[in-house]
């Protein structure tokens, strides 16, 4: 798998089934692709692999490379048949899996992509994937009606992972101060959010347990606004589970902060 949440996702559809290994190409406290590049540890680990479970939607930008550069090797698209939602660059935000409804649609892409290449296991796979799924509608049950009664909605957040987290849930996105991770935002796109801030009485900003806060701390300290920690899921445990803890920690983080 490219990163942390295909893993988390592939885990859960063929993670037991013998003659099966899952293995992550990146390390868990990666993050985003967005500006990775291969090593070669990375290309040998791929040239010993039967399939490469991709995120796709132009998260790995690598993936022409890998695709030239290692044959037979079979790809995965988890976002496959997925619309996207139009990134602040113009281009399609990859960050899908953030919305447990099109976490959904990628586990079953990927159970129905192994049980394509892997004919002999596809019931197992199929059968493993269902079973995930049921358990992710669960939880997006249980977020629904956790965050129906909320007293506002507009969040304040440092990364462009959060449009289709937003939008499943009804939120609405009012800033995104860093869009790209590590990125500084101006002097006057500080200015701005710290007045749209104060103009709208949001009292919520969301930092990333990946990145650093330090623009969140300013535009607190300008605003009396406090700082949460949203997780996008692109770190964490290495096991089945950690996808539907870390949304569970989202929803409580979510009605302490808007309440």
């Amino acid at each position: 798998t490219s990163f942390y949440p295909m893993y988390i996702a592939t885990l859960n559809v063929a993670g037991d089934i013998p003659g099966v290994e899952v293995a992550n190409m990146t390390r868990p406290f990666t993050g985003c692709l967005h500006d990775y590049q291969l090593t070669t540890e990375d290309m040998t680990g791929l040239s010993k692999a039967d399939i490469f479970v991709v995120n796709g939607a132009g998260m790995e930008a690598f993936l022409d490379k890998v695709v030239k550069q290692v044959s037979g090797l079979k790809i995965v698209e988890a976002s496959d048949g997925i619309e996207l939602m139009e990134s602040e660059k113009g281009e399609g935000n990859p960050h899908v899996w953030v919305s447990p409804t099109l976490y959904i649609r990628q586990v079953n892409n990927i159970a129905e992509g192994l049980a394509k290449c892997d004919p002999k296991r596809a019931d197992e796979y199929r059968r493993r994937g269902r079973a995930y799924i049921e358990k992710v509608e669960a939880l997006r049950v249980r977020m629904n009606e956790g965050l129906r009664d909320v007293k506002t909605r507009e969040i304040v957040t440092f990364h462009e992972a959060f449009p289709y987290f937003a939008k499943e849930f009804g939120l609405t996105i009012a800033a995104v101060v860093e869009r790209e991770p590590g990125s500084e935002p101006s002097a006057r796109e500080l200015a701005e959010t710290i007045e749209l801030v104060r103009r709208s009485g949001i009292k919520a900003l969301f930092a990333e347990p990946q990145y650093p806060a330090k623009c969140a701390e300013a535009i607190a300290a300008e605003t009396g606004a406090r700082i949460f920690t949203l997780d996008p899921g692109v770190t964490g445990p290495m096991m089945p589970e950690a996808y539907l803890r870390m949304m569970e920690i989202n929803l409580r983080v979510l009605q302490q902060a808007l309440q």
